[in-house]
């Protein structure tokens, strides 16, 4: 393995033989003595910086606190320092097994960790016992010169960085890098980056010439991002400190700015001299949520911060825990329930019904009951189908397919503001909202579609499109519509152009689009069942939840082609289902029973039967 190359543990860079690459000691491999080694070789070897020796009178082979942090010996640590340079714990160390490749790695990711919490004796016991080093001399030397604010020693290691930007292995693809990068273009990028925390720091400082001269002498002939030049050239005229940070979303000359400028550095080097900033705990978060995602249960939002789980013990939903079991069941509607949606605060349930009403149910933030908040009447056709503003303030309700009538209500008030008709001839089926809350879209099978203001009034149409079901996207320009012609197209009202976005084989009955616009559910109707599903754009961790027109309500993961729920207690046919945005644990289906029924989890949750369940779910 070339990481565990032949030749001397010696100070600076390594050994003969030995590439600057290198994460590891040969000294581990047994072929360099550790008796012929004094303990200030040691620290050199680990390819950390060692400590000037302190007015105390420790001399220069004093082990010193070498991973990248500044710092004097200590007592501890020369002892055991003292210690490696035996010839009997030499012996040892020839016997031990040579490193693998992973167990390198393990142990930087650990000293690293260890590093951040302070821990720099731990640190540099792990790294002299194991033969390894945190990172290499070099880039030690540039990080502590970046966190001190040195920057023409900072400039001075980036020649010293340069081969090792050079090797094959430090071209690392982190978002906008692209592989095409040549050794000058990155060593560039670095120093500008340099050169501009430099220019800030002299400018809150009130150094202006001297920010001045940077600018002018230095970034400039870089002949590098020039429009991020002409706004630091801006920043001249910031009367205050106060007003530089705030203009330049700066943090402020210290080690805070010059921390997430060192994270930025980094990318530019390969992890073998300089290891990603928190690498471990990127890789625990990955671990943990890719367990929530295959997780068939999990519902919850995913929480980055590793504070709120455990990490010795596989994370563990039950299907007990699942909003699968009936809460309460709403039976004020008179007739068949056709709509249900919850409002996107999570605070009120609007069910739509075919006996002409809306009703308004008000959700109990401690109980997760319901009750009747408002009843919204004279819907002569009944309502097929409800949309909140995004602000919740207001809801638009359409009539079946015979129906060229939009209601528009204010639900605070229970008021009417606008009954909306453009003609007799039209079918008003399908409504929604643009994010911006003061406009909407409708439309339906008779050929065209309309975006109106809050009063009803026409602000643009799109005729020829029999539309089963539309939405808004975030951009606040374009807007989704699925057609007879089975297919979705997005049609954009700033420059009047429209591009297919998904053609299916049969047609498409109604849809929705996640949050971040990356995942779409489809409701494809066939010659073979009444429905069936289709996710496109999938993203991580979504339950489905569909009804599939019996008196079930099916719930799928993204990742299961089967059921992982049918949930029973309708008597007829299930014509909506709502998952409440807020609160993960409830959700809502509307039925022709004349019931909506609230979901939830089991009343009792037993913590055995938890673990019971999960073991068999597991097997």
């Amino acid at each position: 393995m070339q990481a565990n190359g032949a030749g001397g543990g010696g100070g600076g860079g390594g050994g003969q033989g030995q590439t600057p690459e290198l994460a590891c000691l040969s000294a581990q491999n047994g072929e360099s003595s550790p008796s012929a080694t004094s303990a200030g070789d040691l620290a050199h070897a680990n390819g950390l910086l060692p400590a000037a020796p302190s007015a105390a009178g420790n001399n220069s082979n004093s082990l010193s606190v070498n991973n990248g942090v500044p710092g004097g010996a200590s007592a501890a640590s020369a002892t055991v320092a003292a210690a490696l340079a035996t010839p009997d714990l030499g012996s040892s160390l020839k016997k031990k097994k040579r490193l693998s490749q992973s167990d390198e790695d393990v142990i930087r990711l650990i000293g690293q960790h260890l590093n951040g919490l302070g821990l720099n004796q731990t640190v540099d016991l792990l790294m002299q016992e194991s033969g390894c080093r945190l990172e290499h001399p070099s880039a030690t030397k540039f990080r502590n010169h970046v966190m001190e604010g040195d920057w023409d020693k900072a400039e001075n290691d980036l020649n010293e960085l340069k081969p090792l930007v050079h090797s094959p292995h430090a071209i690392v693809v982190r978002g906008a890098l692209e592989i095409s990068q040549t050794l000058l273009g990155i060593i560039v990028r670095m120093k500008f980056l340099l050169l501009q925390q430099k220019y800030l720091e002299y400018l809150e400082d009130g150094k202006v010439l001297e920010a001045l001269q940077v600018l002018r002498c230095e970034l400039t002939p870089l002949k590098y991002n020039t429009e991020r030049i002409h706004v630091l050239s801006g920043y001249l005229m910031c009367s205050h400190a106060e007003d530089l940070r705030a203009k330049a979303e700066w943090e402020g000359k210290g080690a805070a700015s010059r921390s997430k400028l060192l994270d930025k550095l980094q990318t530019y080097l390969p992890p073998s001299v300089m290891l990603p900033p928190r690498r471990l705990q990127t890789l625990l978060r990955q671990a943990v949520e890719l367990q929530r995602d295959r997780c068939l249960y999990h519902n919850t939002k995913l929480d980055n911060n590793l504070d709120s789980v455990s990490l010795l013990i596989d994370h563990v939903c039950s299907r007990r825990q699942f909003p699968c079991y009936t809460q309460q069941i709403l039976t004020e509607h008179c007739n068949e329930v056709w709509f249900c949606k919850f409002s996107n605060d999570g605070t009120k349930l609007a069910t739509g019904s075919k006996d002409t009403t809306v009703i308004i149910w008000q959700v109990d933030p401690d109980t997760h009951l319901l009750k009747l908040l408002k009843t919204l009447e004279g819907h002569a056709y009944g309502v097929s189908y409800i949309a909140w503003s995004p602000d919740d303030n207001y809801l638009v309700a359409c009539g079946p397919d015979d129906c060229s009538e939009l209601w528009l209500w204010n639900v605070q008030t229970g008021e009417l503001r606008t009954k909306m008709s453009q003609s007799h001839e039209d079918s008003l089926t399908s409504v929604a909202w643009n994010p911006d809350g003061k406009r909407f879209v409708t439309g339906g099978q008779r050929g065209q579609f309309y975006q109106c203001d809050l009063d009803g009034n026409l602000l643009d149409s799109w005729e020829g499109v029999r539309v089963q079901c539309l939405w808004c996207l975030s951009d606040g320009k374009t807007v989704l519509a699925s057609d007879t012609h089975q297919r979705i197209r997005g049609y954009n009202f700033e420059d009047l152009t429209d591009r297919n976005i998904v053609q299916e084989d049969h047609p498409i009955m109604s849809f929705t689009i996640s949050k971040n616009g990356r995942l779409a559910l489809l409701n494809v109707a066939t010659q073979v069942c009444s429905l069936t599903i289709s996710v496109k754009y999938l993203t991580p961790g979504t339950e489905i939840l569909v009804p599939i027109y019996d008196h079930k309500v099916y719930i799928w993961h993204k990742r299961s082609e089967l059921p992982i729920a049918e949930l029973t207690g309708h008597t007829r046919t299930v014509n909506c289902v709502s998952w409440n945005p807020q609160i993960s644990s409830m959700m809502a289906s509307a039925s022709d029973d004349g019931t909506v029924r609230i979901w939830g989890p089991a009343p009792f949750i037993d913590h055995q039967n938890i673990e019971e369940e999960s073991s068999s779910m597991d097997s």
